[in-house]
């Protein structure tokens, strides 16, 4: 079997970590007989620089051509840089928008988990953490006040928050679907005590809840949802939102997790295409410096073997690689402590290939 992989390495670590997981990816494609082909595509801040834009038409072109899309990271310097524009569609991040929408990349998961070896470095309390916590965040990526009509002038500004019924329901399904597959329970997060858009959300949960007849539906607004997410974690498995509230409770799941370098993201459309990126940041200080964390990447290649790939024992094999890994004591260097193995972005990769 052969599928075609676009990989958009972007700035900062992005190439560091993006390397790192197709060496991953090698290998898995040779214990399972499967063919991985390559195709290099550009976004971003390094885009910008080649072209002028952050999504050039050749990116989008190999994307819409390949199986899925495996992402690095995109973006400067926190607080600015060279890449810093007025003009939001010249910015680095504007691929990021710019990709989504033109794969149709309606559905963002997002799993934030603490694993047992690395409870320690959550900045919740033991008694909250526990043995460990394991939420998914899905987040509706594609509509919402991010792409909603926007109007700026020297007096004031707006931007408008729109949902149609056919995105809730395509939304609220895949939230549904995974909770089917994990503990069985959804809450829907929305603001519908002030909101029409968040009332109108709701009502299509409802509707999408009654052909899932095993799945406990919670709704929560969104400012208590956040308190929750600190407050009492386990009490969450699935978790369906809009954009800017999945934007922000998602970071925040990711937080408490205390090691964003090990979380993974999928963003889905209709069908099998699916883009796959970590949820840290290009971190450019660190970049080339072989002292990133790859596993975020390394795991969000998983979640592609999962759900475009149709390699789910592989995507498997891979989880518990990680694990095999982070059980021996190997860290690399933002996820560790006092008598940890520290190594580099290469070794991490090569150890998680040992023990694949």
């Amino acid at each position: 079997m052969s599928y075609k992989i676009a990989v958009l390495k972007g700035d900062g670590i992005g190439p560091d970590v993006v390397d790192c997981t197709i060496s991953v990816l090698n290998k898995v494609a040779a214990e399972n007989g499967t063919v991985f082909e390559y195709t290099e595509g550009l976004i971003g801040g390094i885009a910008i620089d080649e072209t002028g834009v952050p999504l050039p038409g050749r990116t989008i072109e190999i994307c819409k051509k390949s199986d899925a899309v495996l992402l690095g990271a995109v973006g400067g310097a926190v607080g600015g840089s060279k890449w810093d524009n007025p003009d939001g569609n010249l910015r680095p991040e504007a691929g990021l928008l710019g990709i989504r929408k033109e794969l149709n990349l309606f559905a963002n998961l997002r799993p934030a988990v603490i694993y047992t070896a690395l409870k320690d470095a959550s900045p919740l309390k033991p008694s909250i953490v526990g043995d460990g916590i394991d939420i998914l965040v899905v987040r509706e990526l594609t509509g919402g006040i991010y792409f909603g009509e926007k109007f700026h002038n020297d007096e004031y500004a707006y931007d408008q928050m729109k949902y149609s019924v056919d995105e809730v329901d395509r939304i609220t399904r895949v939230a549904f679907e995974a909770a089917m597959k994990r503990s069985k329970k959804v809450t829907s997060v929305e603001k519908a005590n002030v909101l029409d858009v968040s009332r109108l959300w709701r009502k299509v949960v409802l509707e999408v809840a009654k052909d899932y007849p095993e799945v406990e539906l919670e709704h929560m607004y969104v400012d208590n949802a956040a308190m929750q997410l600190i407050k009492d974690p386990h009490q969450f498995d699935v978790i369906v939102t809009g954009n800017m509230f999945g934007d922000i409770l998602s970071d925040e799941a990711a937080m408490i997790t205390g090691s964003i370098g090990m979380l993974a993201s999928a963003s889905l459309s209709e069908g099998t295409m699916g883009l796959y990126e970590p949820v840290h940041g290009s971190a450019p200080d660190i970049a080339g410096r072989d002292i990133a964390n790859p596993i975020a990447t390394i795991l969000s290649a998983a979640m592609m073997l999962k759900y475009s790939l149709n390699m789910p024992e592989a995507a498997d094999s891979i989880e518990a690689a990680v694990n095999k890994v982070l059980d021996e004591g190997y860290r690399t260097a933002d996820i560790a402590s006092d008598g940890d193995k520290i190594v580099g972005t290469v070794h991490m990769g090569e150890l998680i290939k040992k023990y694949l």
